[in-house]
Order: C-alpha cells, then sequence, then structure tokens
C-alpha cells in the first residue's frame, strides 16, 4: 500500500516506495527502439498514406514527410525532457497532472486510451483484409463476417502476448518488425532495380524539386502534412515501458529519439524509392491515380518483386498486427498509472504476480477493442471508418500537453541554460503550437460533411466522433470524481508537483 507524507508546505505527498510492481530493467535501448518503432506500424502507415500525400502535393511529396517530422522531433524532445525527470508508466497523464493539476492529467489519459482503442479497430481491420488477401482467390475480402471475427482474433491474440510479460511482447515484436523491414528493404530494391534496368512502369529520375515545399500547393501541402504528421505517431510507446527498461531516465528518451529518425529515413526512403520506380502519373500504377490511393503497395508488389511480391502483402498484415500489440502496451500502462495515483478505481493497478505486467488495465484495453470494432462493424462500416479518421485530434490533443506540460514544469529553470531554453522551453513550445494547430485545423476539416464517409445531423461523423469521443471523457472524469475512492487524486494527495513518482530508483 502507498503511504502519505507532507511536504515543507503541508501538501501531502506520496512517500518513495520501490515502483510499481512491474518487471524492471527487462529493456535495452534496442529492445525500447524495436518496440517505438513498432508501433508506428512503419510499412501499413507509408502504404496507406503515400498515395494521399501525392494527391494532395504530387511531387512534393518527400519534403511533406520531412516539414511533418520536424513538430514529431520537437514533441520528442519534450518526451525526453518530462521522461528524464519523472520516468513514469503514465506518460502524458502523469505529467499533465504534475504541470496542470488533476483535472488535466485526467483527461490527457482519457485522450491517449481513446486514440489506442480506435486505432486497434482500425489495425484489426487490416490485418484481417490483408490475410485474406492471401486465401484462395481473395474473395472472403469481402465477407465482412469473416473480416470482424478473423480481427477480433487478432486483438485477442496480441492481448494475451501483451498479458505474458513485456519480455515475451519484445521478441515478438522484433521477430514482426526484422520481417517488416526485410519486405521493405526487398521492395526498395527491385524498384531500384527496375528504375536502373529500365522496367520500371514509369520511371521518373529523382530531382531537387522534390525536396521544394515552395512548388507545391500551399493548401495541399497543409492536407499533406497533416496526413503524413500521423504515421510518425506509436514513437511514445518506449516511454510507456519507462519503468521496464534498464536505466529508466535515459533510455527511454534515446530511444524515442532514435525511433523518429528511423522512421523519417524510413518514410523518405521508401517514398523516393516507388516515385523512381512508378512515378506520380494519374494513371496505371502511377502514385496520383485515386484508384491506387488506398495503398500503393498493393499493385506494385508483383511488378517489383515479382514472385516475392506475396511477401510485401503479408508483410503489410504484419505490420498491422506488430502495432496492435504495442498499441495496448501504453494504453494499458496510462489506466495502470491512473489506477496507481487513484484517477482509476484500484483494480487497474493490478499487476500479475508472474507476468509482471498490467494484467486488469490489458484484459480491458482488449475486451473494450474487440467491443469497440464488433460493435461498430456492426452499427456502420462508414462510422468506423469515420471513428478511424478522427483520431488524429486525440494525437494533437496529448502531444500538444506533453508539450506545454514540459514548459509549465520546468518554467523555473527554462533559463538557466542554453540547453534547457532549447529542449525545454523552444522546441516543446513549437510541437505544441503546431500541435494546436494540428488539431483545429483537423476539427475544421473534419466538420465539413463532405469529409470522411457519414454525416451526423448534417456535420460530418469525424467531427462528431472525434469531438464527442473526448467530450465524453469530462463526463466520464466528473463521474468519477463523485467517488470516495477518487478523492485523493482530485484533492492532489496522490500526485501533485512535488510529490515523488512510483517509480523505481
Amino acid at each position: 500500500m502507498q503511504t502519505t507524507t507532507h511536504g515543507p508546505a503541508g501538501q501531502p505527498t506520496p512517500a518513495a516506495t520501490p515502483g510499481k510492481g512491474l518487471a524492471t530493467g527487462k529493456l535495452g535501448i534496442a529492445g525500447s527502439t524495436i518496440i517505438g518503432l513498432a508501433s508506428t506500424a512503419p510499412l501499413f502507415s507509408i502504404a496507406a498514406t503515400l498515395g494521399y500525400v501525392v494527391l494532395a502535393v504530387g511531387a512534393q511529396a518527400p519534403i511533406a514527410f520531412i516539414i511533418a517530422f520536424v513538430p514529431m522531433m520537437f514533441t520528442a524532445f519534450a518526451y525526453r525532457e518530462l521522461n528524464s525527470a519523472l520516468p513514469d508508466c503514465g506518460t502524458v497523464f502523469t505529467w499533465a497532472a504534475k504541470a496542470f493539476g488533476p483535472r488535466t492529467g485526467w483527461f490527457s489519459g482519457w485522450a491517449l486510451a481513446v486514440a489506442g482503442i480506435f486505432v486497434m479497430a482500425n489495425l484489426a481491420e487490416i490485418t484481417a483484409v490483408y490475410i485474406l488477401h492471401l486465401v484462395g482467390d481473395g474473395s472472403l475480402v469481402e465477407n465482412r463476417a469473416v473480416v470482424v471475427g478473423l480481427g477480433a482474433a487478432t486483438i485477442a491474440i496480441m492481448t494475451y502476448v501483451s498479458m505474458r510479460g513485456v519480455e515475451l511482447g519484445e521478441k515478438v515484436q522484433t521477430v514482426l518488425l526484422v520481417i517488416q523491414y526485410a519486405a521493405m528493404a526487398a521492395f526498395v530494391i527491385g524498384c531500384l532495380v527496375g528504375y536502373f534496368t529500365g522496367n520500371a512502369p514509369d520511371a521518373t529520375p529523382i530531382s531537387l524539386d522534390w525536396f521544394n515545399p515552395i512548388l507545391a500547393d500551399q493548401s495541399g501541402m497543409v492536407q499533406a502534412v497533416m496526413l503524413a504528421l500521423f504515421i510518425y505517431w506509436g514513437w511514445d510507446t518506449c516511454l510507456a515501458l519507462t519503468e521496464e527498461t534498464k536505466d529508466p531516465k535515459k533510455t527511454p528518451g534515446r530511444a524515442a529519439l532514435l525511433s523518429t529518425v528511423l522512421l523519417l529515413v524510413t518514410y523518405v526512403g521508401i517514398t523516393l524509392a516507388v516515385m523512381m520506380y512508378a512515378g506520380i502519373g494519374e494513371e496505371g500504377t502511377g502514385l496520383a491515380n485515386p484508384e491506387n490511393a488506398d495503398d500503393v503497395f498493393y499493385g506494385l508488389a508483383s511488378q517489383a518483386m515479382g514472385p516475392l511480391g506475396w511477401f510485401l502483402i503479408i508483410a503489410v498484415a504484419i505490420s498491422a498486427l506488430s502495432s496492435s500489440q504495442t498499441t495496448i502496451l501504453p494504453t494499458a500502462r496510462g489506466t495502470f498509472a491512473m489506477g496507481i495515483y487513484k484517477a482509476l478505481p484500484a483494480r487497474f493497478a493490478v499487476v500479475g504476480e508472474k507476468s509482471q505486467t498490467p494484467t486488469f488495465s490489458t484484459l480491458l484495453m482488449g475486451i473494450i477493442s474487440i467491443a469497440y470494432f464488433v460493435g461498430m462493424s456492426l452499427v456502420s462500416n462508414n462510422l468506423l471508418q469515420d471513428s478511424i479518421l478522427s483520431i488524429g485530434l486525440a494525437i494533437a490533443l496529448f502531444y500538444g500537453i506533453a508539450s506545454f506540460a514540459c514548459i509549465w514544469y520546468f518554467r523555473t529553470s527554462l533559463f538557466t541554460s542554453a540547453r534547457n531554453v532549447f529542449y525545454r522551453f523552444l522546441f516543446p513550445l513549437l510541437g505544441g503550437v503546431f500541435m494546436a494547430w494540428a488539431f483545429i485545423q483537423s476539427a475544421i476539416d473534419m466538420a465539413d460533411p463532405e469529409y470522411g464517409y457519414a454525416t451526423i445531423g448534417g456535420i460530418g461523423s469525424t467531427f462528431v466522433i472525434g469531438i464527442g469521443s473526448l467530450a465524453l471523457g469530462l463526463v466520464a472524469m466528473f463521474v468519477w470524481s463523485l467517488f470516495p475512492e477518487s478523492k485523493p487524486y482530485f484533492r492532489r494527495e496522490t500526485i501533485n508537483k512535488d510529490s515523488k513518482i512510483l517509480a523505481p530508483e
């Protein structure tokens, strides 16, 4: 049990404890980076985004990915600084609660959970669809019951893996990530060989113009950056595992920065190779062909890789499957930390004796994800797709809160050194402002009835679902605050600016 003492100002603060019961010292820099990369589903993310980015900005697609990387890097610096001082698996929940108070912390944790549940539905669907493409003549893809059943099964399997402990999860992710990068490497090599041997469908020489944002339509560039921005999401998973790493104050932050850089190299490198091979034409295999926008790799796999084309298709399924497991990790640890600090019922703080992992939070995450995926599929597949499109709102929200929390938490030392000026003030400020803009701009775009697949009351359902799911968090927070068990949290007794975090030294 946690005990409390009183700080200098008389404010109750938690006494130091040896930790939360999680498995400590299990992940090194390599394992943390692998999990950070796997969480973004790099192969699936670029396959599903590249076509739309090219439709928006044409040949300037590479620079769009680079521009989108910049605010993510700024946000990663904020995460690193906060983690170095507050290495807690609750990440943005814990940091926001310490910087801004219990209500902002609670709402941040809710936003993280919403994003996780929504994206799980997307990953389950993608995994099922790509697997079924390889079964028989691929016609099972049209059978909604089979897709939903297989998708739900993948969530269940990855939930089980997550409940077995972080060490097993790391081993599984290592294997799955190796398969992804092997498939991407084979595909890139196939594209380059086709280009240099004259066998490419539309060989297009690389040009410096591809890196000149001025040449792109500016409204299109905004759209492209918004699309590209969120395919970097996921690197922060390694921060949620901070208490399970060998050096909690340094390793997760370094892994986060390394993950983002590797993602930039991956996305830009693949984009260049595919543009050189397929061109940006509007017909055939051209990247600007709207018919190929959902997945530019599917049509190019057999051409660039010959009989090995199936390997790329199955690797996309593996990419989504891999990300589903790593999505469970931060969400479950976020609610686990909320349980520790009494921001949620104590049941959320249960840790498995053998696995040393948050069993209840992990199991509940899997159950809710399956229920949401199956339920929304039964109600309306269009609404399901619009809920997936709304994920960007929650992501921009908690990334923005984390960035501003960094500034506010370190406010007394921001200008004590040149390093602090950049890493604790300027970079987080730029990242936070960009995320605030991304949230507002996304909300405006999503409200358009033409955005997404359906409307609710004449407003784009993407907006209604995205804003509605966040607003539901305010209601849930108010209801929980009425329970006696929540009082220590909302009175700032379990966590406040000066309290010790419940994490291993």
